[in-house]
């Protein structure tokens, strides 16, 4: 391998690290809305996955229906994750569309 390929890798390498800083950044900004239960529970939480905010329909809010509220809170966040991930994938599929990476290595981020 001659030096100046060398180099050219390292300067790759270099902008794709700065790309990715970029792409965290933007991740953490995301929002993503999740429901469950016809909309009687949202959440909205960012492309990590951190919860930012929570909606509560007042119907749910009675001692006998605790456990079917826990559940809505459950899919509702499933349901952000999931909306979250493919956004992240999206993100990270255009930034590293040039790359071949090997299946199953992953960016981290």
């Amino acid at each position: 391998m001659a030096l100046g390929d060398l180099m050219g890798m390292m300067k790759q390498a270099k902008q794709l690290q700065e790309k990715m800083q970029v792409v965290q950044e933007e991740i953490a900004a995301m929002s993503i809305a999740g429901a469950a239960g016809g909309g009687l529970v949202s959440v909205v939480t960012n492309g990590k996955g951190d919860l930012r905010s929570m909606k509560i329909d007042p119907s749910l809010l009675k001692p006998d229906e605790v456990e079917i509220l826990e559940d809505l809170i459950v899919a509702a966040m499933s349901d952000a994750r999931g909306k979250a991930e493919a956004a992240v994938a999206e993100k990270m599929q255009a930034m590293t569309g040039g790359l071949n990476l090997p299946p199953g290595m992953k960016l981290p981020f």
